[in-house]
């Protein structure tokens, strides 16, 4: 069945309270949706970020993140008075999100319903504690020991609690028993919010596609409790971290810094922790966007402590092997690969024997006739077109900055004359491909100029920010798109 899909973050949802939330905005958003018949909507993944704002960038692959929890939400289940957030000062820019204003003023309003919190009101409260305790404990009390710390890395904590030793996690837990009830409360109101959110979109007919990165950052719960799963030292640091070699794009590569995964040892525990990590996100979205597919097959190796991405390996991983394990646990998965990048004749092998679609980005195609992302390139239907994803420009901005070269070809086969058209153009020939899903960022479909660029790639800093407004979701951009959703089957 083809269909169509938004690409939109939970964070760029309309909100008086500086950042979207799973609250009225969200569903509305759901409405809309179902109102232009778009099956299916795309987001980025639900974790709480860290320094530099990114979701890809985050203190745990399990938790979700505070910011996105609805303050109407708790007001109407008794946790909150009005007074406790709506004369609090959100923003400093109606377009952009503000993260260290959220930081400062979002905990003080969910310890403020915390302190109203009674698990006995909430008998779903105790089940959750259950359901999640294998990631839940771990993430409470390291998010405690962070504050404790003055948000510190936990590489930076004093060398017992930070190596993990046993007694000294004893210790702290006694000591943080509060803080860490805090951290739970959180994460159950969290996913209270969302699967309410979850539970509408998918009754009004609209599948949630998710999206988890590959890596876990340094300062993560994850390479804190688990060091044997991360290729780290005796003092529990990296030996080697993340990043992409140099390219035409980027002429000294990209250096994510992550720490990189110990196949080895997964592959000794037949991969639980992957398993597991995939088995909760398809829990969690209807289908799982994986970040940076190509990494399973090889990964790219930087020193650690080199300040650019120049000097690196490329090493073997889990391949295939991982994938089929997943399968026979879980049975057929719904992944979407993120293939793109440096693919090599291994990566299409791993990904022809997956069967998962990969993923065609218009942005990447006009360059000459021979171009595999043009969509009369598209050899299968079994792929997913986008106009662009979260890390390329909104179309305005990419048409504003194209080469005369490349202008002239793209005007040339989406048979425009001048190029405030392109962008549309793009849109219905992505639509009208072969491609099983066809997808486009709401920027896209707002007309958003360059400002509205969610991520500009190895940037810290004006990334994540993007907002959109309600007053952008009209009836008459519904009927636009619904037209075009009608026009090509979608």
């Amino acid at each position: 069945m083809r269909k169509s899909c938004i690409l939109m973050h939970i964070s760029s949802l309309p909100s008086e309270y500086g950042i979207g939330k799973m609250g009225k905005h969200a569903f509305a958003f759901v409405d809309f949706l179902k109102s232009s018949e778009t099956k299916c909507w795309q987001i980025l993944p639900l974790s709480p970020t860290s320094y530099g704002d990114s979701p890809y960038q985050s203190f745990s692959v399990n938790a979700g993140n505070p910011y996105f929890i609805d303050f109407e939400v708790l007001e109407g289940d008794g946790l909150l008075e009005r007074e406790d957030y709506a004369d609090t000062v959100w923003e400093t820019d109606a377009d952009k999100v503000d993260y260290s204003l959220i930081y400062d003023r979002c905990f003080g309003v969910l310890r403020a319903a915390y302190s109203r919190f009674r698990a006995t009101k909430f008998p779903a409260y105790r089940r959750f504690c259950n359901d999640n305790k294998d990631w839940l404990e771990e993430y409470a009390l390291f998010m405690a020991l962070k504050e404790q710390n003055g948000g510190a890395p936990w590489y930076e904590w004093k060398n017992d609690i930070a190596m993990h030793r046993p007694k000294a996690v004893a210790e702290a837990k006694k000591e943080l028993k509060k803080e860490i009830g805090f951290h739970k409360f959180v994460q159950f109101e969290f996913y209270r919010q969302w699967k309410a959110l979850k539970k509408y979109a998918n009754d009004n007919g609209i599948s949630i596609i998710g999206d988890i990165p590959i890596y876990c950052a340094l300062d993560s719960v994850e390479v804190w409790a688990s060091p044997k799963l991360f290729m780290l030292d005796r003092k529990h640091l990296p030996t080697a971290v993340a990043g992409c070699p140099p390219d035409d794009f980027s002429p000294t590569g990209q250096l994510w810094g992550n720490p990189l995964y110990d196949w080895a040892q997964h592959k000794k525990t037949g991969y639980k922790w992957w398993i597991d990590r995939i088995r909760k996100a398809s829990e969690l979205y209807d289908t799982v966007r994986i970040d940076h597919f190509r990494g399973f097959e090889s990964f790219y190796t930087i020193p650690y402590g080199n300040e650019d991405a120049t000097v690196g390996e490329w090493k073997k991983g889990p391949d295939y092997e991982l994938f089929r394990m997943a399968e026979e646990k879980l049975g057929k998965l719904d992944i979407i690969a993120e293939d793109l990048g440096f693919l090599t004749q291994e990566v299409r092998d791993m990904l022809a024997k997956c069967g998962y679609p990969g993923m065609k980005v218009l942005q990447f195609g006009f360059s000459d006739g021979e171009n595999e992302y043009l969509p009369h390139n598209f050899t299968t239907t079994n792929c997913y077109a986008y106009t662009g994803t979260h890390d390329n420009d909104t179309l305005r901005g990419w048409v504003e900055k194209m080469d005369k070269k490349s202008l002239k070809f793209a005007m040339k086969y989406l048979d425009v004359k001048k190029k405030k058209d392109i962008p549309m153009a793009v849109i219905r020939q992505t639509w009208g491909s072969v491609a099983m899903v066809a997808a486009a960022q709401i920027q896209d479909f707002l007309e958003s100029p360059r400002e509205g660029r969610m991520n500009t790639p190895s940037t810290l800093g004006n990334n994540w920010q993007f907002r959109t407004h309600k007053e952008d979701f009209t009836p008459q951009l519904a009927r636009k798109i619904k037209k075009l959703n009608r026009m090509y089957n979608r």
